[in-house]
């Protein structure tokens, strides 16, 4: 069964008669229970401009939709490309643990947007139904330590896409032979109506607590700086060129934290960052402010970056200037970003692309500045996102070079479970276009208790001392959002 696009030239018919769209989806399950199958329904159409952050509050708060989704949900918003992305509920779910996870998880892709059949209100409408997914760093993780399985994905039953343009709402309908197709009216016409009632979200500040308890000792710290000294020393046998360690500050709050205004204060404070939340469904949730984009997928033009190389911000423009002038210049940092660039492209040109390399920028946060180079390709017929994630996954970025040893490597000298942390998160939609983003600048939250996670890349030239103040610096950022 291939993807149909249907259009309603009557678009209130479906859109406010539930009469004709009971007609409707009754039509396809009658048509595919003869087959013994199940068809899912893809129902999309223009709104007024509403704030998705409002949406997520309103899905996560409101107890008259508790029993009509799940509390799975993928929030992504990119204020540079002016587009926020929710979805909430799962229509089809998977997850593996298997060193085959990325393999399996093409196929599962693959196999639910071809079970698709989109209705669209207008012509106009470009959005398309969106699978979000995700992978644990590592092929293999523990689920004591572990929140997210190595591999996962879902089509949401409720999705929201609003550009700058428009905003579009799709409800993607499982329909088997005994579905009520009654009852999914009422479902939808419902969660409709609420969403097209709500403004933008305000944070409430009563809801602020105060940190009571911060967990981070002088030893933790002087036990970092011993491994950086010992990753210099197998740098310095030519062991390997690069690693990235990574470090975590565990913090615990008087009350439970809200995912909602820590993701207000991201998108206030890192409005050139993806900012993102995945809940898993049990109460944890991922969430943060990514600056690297592992790919970005559009009409079969690729786009990836390197972002490799610290620094500080100034005080003021003069010494901003300063420390972006000492970082472009700095052989220290130039050469760790340059590990990345060559990975980069001799992974793209083993699957047989063409890559092209921009001109070095710098990138410049709230409280860091990277070095920052785009790379760029035109994508063969056979390459789906996912294989470019697999290719490319993990760059020298967030784990080291070469990629063998040093992951190896990371797990002796790491103390706890990365989990999703500098991990590829992301989406891939019906036309095969894709984003991902490597999940760094990020903290998983469950109730009151939070793990903020940040990593500092050793190369030949590094300081312990400086190493620990950039993952000091990188956590700072983002305690700020949560606090």
């Amino acid at each position: 069964m291939s993807i149909t696009s249907i259009f309603i030239p009557n678009s209130t018919s479906f859109i406010n008669n539930p009469y004709y769209l009971e007609n409707l989806l009754t039509t396809y399950q009658t048509k595919f229970k003869s087959y013994d199958q199940s068809v899912i329904i893809s129902l999309s159409y223009v709104i007024n401009t509403v704030d998705t952050l409002s949406v997520l509050n309103f899905l996560i708060n409101k107890k008259n939709t508790s029993s009509l989704l799940d509390t799975i949900y993928f929030y992504w918003e990119n204020k540079v490309n002016n587009e926020e992305v929710l979805g909430y509920g799962a229509t089809q779910y998977f997850d593996i643990d298997s060193s085959n996870r990325f393999s399996i998880s093409k196929k599962f892709t693959k196999d639910c947007l071809a079970k698709i059949i989109k209705i669209k209100e207008k012509k106009e409408i470009k959005a398309s139904p969106r699978i979000f997914s995700g992978f644990t760093f590592f092929d293999k993780t523990d689920y004591l330590y572990c929140s997210f399985p190595p591999a996962f994905a879902f089509l949401p039953y409720v999705q929201l896409i609003k550009t700058k343009n428009s905003s579009t709402l799709t409800f993607n309908i499982l329909i088997k032979k005994k579905t009520d197709i009654k009852q999914i009216i009422l479902k939808i016409l419902t969660i409709k109506k609420l969403i097209l009632s709500l403004t933008t979200y305000q944070s409430n500040k009563k809801e602020f607590k105060k940190v009571v308890s911060c967990n981070i000792s002088s030893i933790r710290k002087e036990k970092f700086k011993k491994s950086v000294n010992s990753i210099l020393k197998s740098i310095r046998s030519n062991k390997f060129k690069k690693l990235v360690l990574a470090d975590f500050l565990d913090l615990k709050n008087s009350a439970n934290f809200s995912i909602i205004n820590c993701l207000n204060n991201l998108r206030s404070y890192y409005p050139d960052c993806y900012v993102f939340a995945i809940n898993n469904g049990k109460n944890q949730c991922f969430i943060g402010a990514s600056p690297e984009r592992l790919l970005s997928i559009k009409s079969k033009k690729l786009i990836t970056d390197a972002l490799a190389g610290s620094s500080s911000r100034g005080s003021n423009k003069y010494e901003d200037f300063y420390l972006a002038q000492k970082l472009l210049k700095s052989p220290k940092e130039r050469y760790e970003h340059q590990i990345v660039i060559k990975y980069i492209v001799e992974s793209l040109l083993n699957i047989g692309l063409n890559p092209k390399v921009f001109p070095l920028k710098l990138l410049k946060l709230s409280n860091i500045q990277h070095l920052w180079t785009s790379i760029y390709s035109n994508l063969k017929p056979n390459i789906h996102p996912i294989d470019i994630v697999a290719t490319l996954h993990p760059t020298p970025a967030v784990s080291g070079f070469p990629k063998a040893i040093t992951c190896t490597r990371i797990k002796c000298y790491e103390q706890f479970t990365r989990g999703l942390y500098a991990a590829p998160l992301g989406w891939i939609d019906s036309n095969e276009d894709s984003e991902f983003i490597v999940g760094i600048r990020s903290a998983l939250i469950s109730d009151n208790n939070a793990r903020l996670y940040a990593g500092a890349g050793i190369v030949k030239g590094s300081q312990p001392e400086k190493e620990l103040a950039e993952i000091q610096l990188k956590l700072e950022g983002l305690l700020k959002t949560l606090t």
